[in-house]
């Protein structure tokens, strides 16, 4: 019987303790390493060129965790405080702190409230493990447990591997976890920046982070040792005060942080310059701040490497008076204006339409399309008269721009603008008509950037890069090396735009620049664009919303903020060299419709006299009244006052002109008709009985 029961016994101690063993065994836990490559941030970085962070964004809102900080970048006080308050044998035991639990367990059986006998290898254990009890549970069972996974973790793991793992996974105040959060939104600091002062403060927030501002200066008065605790008060209410996460965050290119920060942990190295970023910010700002929010609100500006296509500053847009401040203006479609001109013309000089001394008619023109009449109109509503291509692209002229589109075709300037990065050109060129001329399109600033970028590299077009892994690739030939180059001086030339910005705008460097503005209709965007040999710099100013700008010119927008980031990057005395098949030749214009110059030409159409096509060459044709025209009659003014008068261009000598089927005289003269209401067409007839040109007009 005594053996059965000694049986029995050793069998329920045996039970026992395996049933113990079994409710008290701790969860596995992972390694050091293991832990460190799990490790996500909530932010992710934007690193400049040189590995200089630009700027952050928080990806992740279920926490906010940074970096994980290794040890040796925390400032020693910190780890020394935090031992010291809650472990202090922490070197010295093997995960369990006996004489703590001991004196815990004698002060609860005295009925006073003892110290928390927890050790950091217990703690980092639970924050390992989700089955475990987290910090402050008093279950003897969570206890257990607890010490066992730390005993286990310290087989494994390094004091110092534990210590930097607890200071990492800690929660702090609010939604920071981890020393590196914690210093940086509750003193605006890095880790390693601390002060003795911070040390005892964060380490006071440890046994309850959510604890007021006066119950925390007292612990780390307590902590400290120190006799006079009144610095305490002010410093905690400091810290618990406006969040700093913003304190070492440069914030240099928010919009490009947006854009490129998409997953927690993301370290991106941009082919930003933090220095030029700053510099072109400023700019903007600047030129911002001086027109006034109830003039213009917004601006964006880039800065491109000519040879490597690298993106060196993106300023999406800087805050002030925006009422957008989160739109991505560089990356925004707005519409073109002007600034398509030099493509326009690069494509006629290629073809042999044009050179930069052929003379266009700026005057008055009406275009039929299928929406009705097309009345282009110059910028300031008049008229220059014959002008030389040369001085319509320099003085951004609208009618002459309109005419070479009627030469080019819609189609193909629609198709060599796609070619030149324009990806914004989904439509065909019917849906753009004649308005494509004068930049109805919409397009990016960083598309622009890129297109008057091929210029300065002899017409060929390829990608920016913006991002330091991003692929380069091979440039491809767009617009013809000579047809770019001519282009380019034509825009170089503060004479030829003298007419319409003066000698002395902002458009002049005292070094090689050629640059373009334009201005969208409605006055809703303002552009400039320009490049010097090494540099593209493109310009936007205007409201996101769009609503227009007021007061606002070519010259006064954007060119001031082009121009200061222009000379900030530096004087380049140099101008292209001229390529193989260009000529120069010294010119002068029949009836002095401009000064005699040095012109350039593509080899072979050089000429050293320009002059207008005589009347007998063009072609007979009626150009008042326009087709379509609708005309209303006043009956309170007698009919022959409200006659219509016709007019004609070209050879016109043997023509007559019939007004449905009525003979009205000869062309030549000076014809006026009164029709009563209705549609009527009005003939061109030749000597042949042939039409020559017609138009349909209706009376009301």
């Amino acid at each position: 019987m005594k053996q059965r029961a000694a049986l029995a016994g050793l069998l329920v101690l045996i039970l026992a303790a395996v049933g113990f063993d079994w409710a008290t065994f701790p969860p596995p836990l992972p390694g050091y390493a293991q832990v460190r490559a799990a490790w996500k941030p909530s932010e992710a970085w934007l690193y400049d060129r040189h590995g200089v962070l630009i700027d952050s964004a928080r990806v992740n809102f279920a926490a906010r965790r940074l970096a994980w900080v290794p040890l040796d970048q925390i400032a020693s006080v910190v780890p020394a405080t935090v031992v010291a308050a809650e472990d202090a044998r922490f070197r010295s035991h093997g995960g369990v702190d006996w004489l703590a639990i001991l004196g815990s367990i004698r002060s609860r059986a005295k009925g006073e409230r003892g110290r928390g006998a927890s050790t950091l290898s217990m703690q980092v254990a639970a924050f390992l493990s989700p089955t475990l009890a987290m910090p402050g549970a008093r279950g003897w069972r969570d206890k257990l447990r607890q010490m066992r996974a730390a005993r286990a973790l310290e087989m494994t793991w390094s004091k110092d591997q534990i210590l930097e793992a607890y200071l990492n996974l800690a929660p702090f105040r609010g939604e920071a976890q981890g020393i590196g959060a914690a210093a940086l939104s509750l003193f605006g600091k890095t880790p390693a920046a601390m002060a003795r002062d911070d040390a005892l403060l964060l380490t006071a927030l440890l046994p309850d982070p959510q604890a007021p501002a006066p119950r925390i200066a007292a612990r780390a008065c307590r902590l400290g040792g120190v006799g006079d605790c009144t610095r305490f008060a002010s410093e905690a209410a400091s810290m618990l005060g406006p969040v700093r996460t913003l304190a070492l965050d440069p914030g240099l290119a928010p919009h490009l942080a947006d854009r490129l920060l998409t997953k927690p942990g993301l370290r991106i190295t941009t082919t930003l310059d933090a220095a030029l970023q700053r510099t072109v910010a400023a700019a903007l700002r600047r030129q911002l701040l001086g027109l006034g929010g109830s003039r213009a609100r917004d601006g964006a500006a880039v800065v491109i490497d000519n040879a490597s296509g690298d993106v060196l500053a993106y300023v999406g847009g800087i805050g002030g008076a925006s009422t957008a401040p989160a739109v991505d203006a560089a990356n925004a479609y707005r519409q073109a204006g002007s600034t398509l001109k030099p493509f326009l013309y690069a494509q006629a000089i290629e073809r042999g339409y044009l050179t930069p001394a052929s003379v266009l008619d700026d005057s008055p023109v009406q275009l039929d399309t299928a929406s009705g009449l097309y009345v282009p109109q110059n910028y300031d509503r008049g008229f220059k008269g014959r002008v030389s291509v040369r001085s319509a692209l320099a003085g951004s002229l609208n009618v002459p721009a309109v005419r070479t589109l009627l030469l080019v075709g819609v189609e193909p300037f629609r198709d060599r603008l796609w070619d030149t990065g324009y990806r914004g050109l989904v439509e065909d060129g019917d849906y753009y008509g004649f308005s494509l001329a004068l930049g109805s399109a919409e397009v990016t600033l960083l598309e622009q950037a890129d297109a008057y970028r091929s210029l300065a590299n002899d017409g060929r077009w390829s990608p920016l890069r913006l991002t330091a892994d991003a692929p380069r690739s091979a440039p491809r030939p767009v617009t013809t090396p000579a047809a770019a180059w001519i282009v380019a001086d034509m825009m170089a030339d503060p004479n030829a735009r003298a007419a319409t910005f003066g000698l002395d705008s902002a458009l002049r460097l005292p070094f090689w620049t050629a640059v373009k503005t334009g201005t969208s209709k409605g006055m809703r965007d303002n552009w400039c664009v320009g490049f010097s040999r090494r540099y593209t710099v493109a310009v936007w100013v205007g409201n996101v919303e769009g609503d227009p700008m007021r007061a606002v010119s070519g010259t006064s927008g954007a060119a001031p903020v082009w121009r200061d980031v222009m000379l900030a990057l530096g004087r380049d005395e140099r101008s292209p060299p001229m390529p193989a098949g260009v000529e120069r030749r010294r010119i002068a214009f029949a009836d002095g419709i401009e000064q005699p110059r040095i012109e350039y030409f593509l080899r072979g159409t050089g000429q050293s006299l320009i002059a207008a096509a005589p009347a007998t060459a063009r072609r007979a044709r009626i150009v008042n009244p326009a087709s379509g025209s609708v005309y209303a009659i006043d009956p309170d003014i007698p009919a022959d006052r409200q006659r219509l008068a016709i007019e004609t261009t070209g050879d016109v000598r043997a023509h007559h002109v019939f007004l449905d089927n009525r003979d009205l005289g000869p062309a030549a003269q000076q014809l006026l008709f009164f029709a009563p209401p209705g549609r009527h067409r009005l003939r061109l007839v030749d000597a042949a009985g042939r039409a020559a040109d017609q138009v349909i007009v209706t009376i009301r």
